[in-house]
């Protein structure tokens, strides 16, 4: 695995602050009476109130500014981070910017919608599909127009979203003693995170399990999306001229706490957030950290994480998503 350093030679757009800091959550450690909890603060980015998807951004937008696109058009769902972070990266590079949201246009716009408008992206709304299946259709009308778009999947997730999370993860080696780290859990959805994380541990022969835990319900089952992640691991490893080869026992991935699918709102999530905002005054996001907390307290509480002495939660940004869902947490 010599050769990552292949990462300091792609382009990059300097979108965010690195390192993101780690730090321990004592007070939810003793609450829980398990392991040390420590966190790895990627909400605090710096890009639109912070978030995971600046690392991806990073090399995405590298790649589009270094090509000469002056356009990106990417899809998510309607309170969507990685839309968000990319729209205020458009804005901040001078790039148009496309989102393609799922659903209708609400009555009232709050959360990350508030923060797509602000910076100025054009909003496309495109019903049940918020994967991008309607991406060409838009992509199409723009080079009739005279533009040069630059399409970025969704979630970020391709072989250059993932290198942003390979250089994450040898970033949190800088910052603590992996033979004290017994898991690391994270939000796992579009997959470049945990294909990232997942080439990082090889890198640096890592002893830690990853613990992704899987957010959407509409993979239909669990042995597909892990396919996906072991595809985009393969093919970032590919990309980047390295040895490691993975297979699907390789992937752990968590699907015991989807509850009612994604972007539901429900029990475990809501506690996840109460507690952690009131016991470390620190937000997560209804969708994706709140229900990634949920699993690791959950398993703290049924102690089915063995003897470990210390575990880190990554947390993948998404609080301004919290207004969103005002009401549902106020009662």
């Amino acid at each position: 695995m010599k050769n990552y350093n292949v990462l300091s030679e792609l382009p990059k757009s300097q979108l965010g602050f690195f390192p993101t800091p780690v730090v321990a959550l004592k007070n939810l450690s003793r609450h829980l009476g398990g392991p040390d909890i420590l966190m790895k603060r990627d909400d605090l980015t710096g890009l639109a109130l912070g978030g995971n998807k600046t690392r991806k951004l990073e090399f995405i937008i590298g790649d589009a500014v270094s090509k000469g696109y002056d356009s990106l058009v990417t899809a998510g769902a309607q309170q969507s981070n990685h839309c968000r972070q990319t729209a205020a990266a458009a804005a901040q590079l001078g790039l148009e910017c496309h989102l393609l949201l799922g659903g209708t246009q609400p009555e009232a716009q709050n959360g990350n919608l508030l923060l797509d408008k602000l910076f100025g992206a054009n909003i496309h709304w495109t019903k049940q599909n918020r994967k991008g299946e309607d991406i060409p259709c838009v992509v199409n009308a723009l080079v009739k127009q005279g533009k040069k778009p630059y399409v970025i999947p969704y979630g970020g997730s391709n072989e250059l979203g993932a290198c942003g999370f390979i250089s994450a993860g040898l970033e949190l080696a800088t910052q603590i003693q992996d033979y004290n780290l017994s898991h690391v859990f994270f939000a796992s959805s579009s997959g470049g995170t945990h294909a990232g994380l997942m080439l990082a541990n090889s890198i640096l022969n890592a002893t830690h399990k990853l613990v992704g835990v899987q957010i959407d319900k509409d993979e239909v089952n669990t042995t597909s999306f892990k396919s996906q992640v072991l595809e985009l691991a393969n093919k970032t490893s590919g990309f980047l001229r390295l040895e490691q080869r993975y297979g699907l026992s390789d992937v752990f991935l968590d699907d015991q706490y989807l509850g009612d699918g994604y972007g539901i709102f429900g029990a475990p999530e809501r506690h996840a957030i109460e507690l952690l905002a009131r016991t470390e005054g620190i937000l997560l996001d209804p969708v994706y950290t709140g229900r990634a907390m949920a699993a690791l307290i959950d398993k703290i509480k049924k102690g089915q994480l063995g003897n470990s002495k210390q575990v880190l939660f990554w947390h993948t940004g998404g609080a301004p998503s919290l207004f969103s869902y005002a009401n549902k947490l106020d009662n």
